[in-house]
């Protein structure tokens, strides 16, 4: 298949571009190259796939991208929870607009096959019971609730404690930050354009991904890469909340593997999300510890408080896509922690903008 990556220099596109590469695909690899993301030079992963330096919003650029292509890849995004609301221009200039001119020279080209990198974020909280009514979606969190150390959500009805369990692909969308309205935005995006079109969409919802190539020192980042950033510079990790909440981390090459196989998978009728995760639930304080063990750092301090877009658990069901793509992640929470002490990251970029990947 000839298939077109964005963000193929990013952190999760540049993995995909190289195993589509080793499965003997052609890839037709764009990125813009930001200077906020990389400098303004392609990383040294990037040289192999003859990269095409340009942005999603060029449609006349990717009308002759498109030319023969297969399918399309789209992992081209500004990534991670921000700094504040005045980033909003540029999440949704780089997110929600990309992806409506990638769609638009899609349907241009006759190109009906999207693999969308979408995000747990969309759902905000996960999924919770409570035991005298079941599931519900929980009580917002108050930052009054956050400074007086009350971490865990409760029972809208009751007032209740709740027990989080695993979150599947149709449960509520409630994006709580602008990065995940902006994601959200693409999947309706995409399944207003499979409608039109006949297309077929994978919606790739990545759960805490981590791994080699992982951006360092910025605010934008992934939790996993904050962590490290700290104890390669002597500092403890510093843990919001208690360290009690619950995550999914899911290693960079098991999220290359579910885009390859949704790209190589039948076509879906419309848009159908997936969950990509290990489907091994950890905290977040668990993931300081392992990785400050690991690269012989400080203990993480435990600092309370939080942010008012984070959430509490989100922990996926992997169900679905082991169902639709067979696929289920093989790099388990400790051996790829140890494995990401040491991992190559992509070295810091400008600081004075956003970080797209």
């Amino acid at each position: 298949m000839r298939i077109l990556v964005t963000g193929a220099a990013g952190f999760i596109g540049s993995h995909v571009a190289d195993l589509l590469a080793e499965d003997g695909h052609e890839v037709v690899a764009l990125d813009a190259l930001l200077p906020e993301a990389h400098g303004g030079t392609a990383p040294p992963w990037a040289v192999r796939h003859r990269l095409v330096t340009g942005d999603v919003r060029d449609v006349e650029l990717l009308g002759g991208l498109l030319r023969g292509v297969d399918a399309v890849c789209h992992q081209a995004a500004m990534v991670g929870h921000g700094l504040d609301p005045s980033d909003a221009p540029g999440y949704a200039a780089h997110n929600d607009l990309g992806t409506a001119s990638l769609l638009a020279a899609m349907h241009a080209a006759g190109v009906r096959r999207l693999v969308l990198a979408s995000s747990m974020v969309v759902y905000g909280e996960g999924r919770y019971h409570c035991d005298a009514h079941g599931v519900v979606r929980p009580a917002g969190r108050r930052p009054a609730d956050l400074t007086a150390g009350r971490y865990e959500p409760v029972c809208p009805d009751c007032g209740a404690r709740l027990r989080p369990g695993l979150v599947p692909e149709d449960a509520p969308l409630e994006p709580r930050s602008t990065y995940a309205a902006t994601k959200l935005a693409q999947e309706h995006l995409a399944a207003a354009w499979a409608r039109q079109t006949g297309g077929g969409v994978w919606a790739l919802r990545y759960h805490n991904v981590y791994g080699p190539r992982m951006p360092r020192d910025t605010p934008y980042a992934g939790v996993a890469s904050i962590f490290r950033s700290a104890l390669a510079g002597g500092a403890a990790p510093r843990v919001l909340e208690d360290g009690r909440q619950r995550r999914d981390f899911v290693h960079v090459t098991d999220v290359a593997r579910a885009n390859v196989l949704a790209l190589t998978a039948p076509a879906p009728d419309g848009l159908v999300p997936l969950n990509v995760c290990s489907g091994e639930p950890h905290t977040v304080g668990e993931l300081a510890r392992e990785l400050a063990a690991a690269m012989g750092g400080p203990a993480p301090v435990v600092v309370g408080g939080g942010r008012p877009a984070d959430v509490r658990h989100v922990v996926a069901d992997p169900a679905r896509a082991a169902r639709l793509l067979g696929f289920s992640a093989r790099t388990g929470f400790a051996e790829g922690v140890a494995a990401f002490a040491t991992a190559p990251l992509r070295a810091p970029a400008a600081r004075s903008g956003h970080r797209p990947q």
